[in-house]
């Protein structure tokens, strides 16, 4: 009997230790990836940092309007800048920044895209630049606040308005998310660049990269803590779901040694929509976010061919 007892007090320690790991463990993963705090993730290239500065110069000085949104929930008041096209037109491309991004970290995407003719909108994701939030949205939450920037387009530049959704990374994921929600009729193509499937999945392959531990408990716990301190469920935060509702043409980019968001991902996302109109370019040899970088004139091209086909 007292040894029965003995080795129950020694079960229930372990249980209790456990539940304190799983616990803080769970808390540090939001705490992590969630939460506005400095850290080093990923590293670009020099030349991607080299052609970054020259166009965040570029960016300070054109011509462009500071415009403001609140967010579809929690009630975060939202920045971006708009960059109007050098003559008066009626296209523009919503650019979605990066993880631990800003607009000013797409400034060389925005001006890409000026170049080519268009009004470009470049909003700070909630936790991001000068937007309210103490929570990185990886794109969930996010993406119903980028439809309202779709809708702010169309109230200022008018019911003409042609749209085309461009994103980058995290920004890649939220356009592509976008995709399954009912957007205005004004929006008319998208392009994502290195974006993952799921939040789940990406934060799944960081814990085991970094970490070399397992999804099951934590991401499940920690999406528990997510829920409590951010208001959603990152679990059901998925671009493949999202694209099996996508009903407009799309082009997929992705770098071939991308080990950010692991380049198999592009491939599930590409047979996750249905759509006719969709194109799949992996780009050889370019890490994650370098596929532009590495091959400005090329990626211009295919992008600005895409996209003029269907803002006409």
């Amino acid at each position: 009997m007292r040894k029965r007892k003995k080795w129950g007090l020694v079960a229930l320690a372990i249980v209790i230790i456990l539940g304190i790991g799983i616990a803080g463990g769970s808390f540090y993963l939001y705490h992590f990836a969630f939460e506005p705090t400095p850290k080093v993730l990923n590293h670009s290239s020099h030349k991607s940092k080299s052609t970054l500065a020259t166009n965040q110069k570029w960016l300070k000085t054109v011509k462009k309007q500071t415009w403001h949104e609140t967010s579809a929930t929690d009630h975060l008041k939202l920045v971006a800048d708009f960059v109007p096209a050098a003559k008066k037109m009626n296209r523009t491309i919503v650019v979605a920044h990066g993880y631990m991004g800003n607009k000013e970290q797409m400034a060389s995407y925005i001006r890409l895209w000026h170049r080519q003719g268009y009004n470009v909108l470049a909003p700070d994701d909630r936790g991001n630049g000068k937007s309210q939030g103490h929570y990185y949205g990886f794109g969930w939450p996010d993406r119903l606040d980028y439809v309202k920037w779709t809708k702010q387009v169309i109230q200022r530049e008018g019911t003409k308005s042609r749209i085309g959704l461009f994103g980058v990374s995290m920004g890649g994921a939220t356009v592509m998310m976008m995709s399954g929600e009912k957007l205005p009729s004004q929006v008319k193509a998208i392009i994502e660049d290195c974006g993952y499937t799921s939040v789940g999945d990406e934060l799944s392959y960081e814990l085991k990269e970094l970490y070399h531990l397992p999804k099951f408990p934590l991401i499940y716990t920690a999406s528990w803590v997510a829920q409590a301190k951010a208001h959603f469920n990152f679990l059901t935060a998925s671009s493949v779901t999202q694209l099996h509702h996508n009903k407009l043409p799309i082009f997929f980019i992705h770098g071939s040694k991308d080990t950010f968001v692991p380049t198999k991902m592009v491939y599930q996302n590409y047979r996750a929509t249905t759509v006719k109109d969709k194109q799949l370019w992996v780009v050889p040899g370019a890490g994650h976010a370098e596929s532009y970088p590495q091959h400005p004139k090329l990626y211009t091209k295919k992008v600005t061919t895409f996209m003029a086909r269907y803002l006409k």
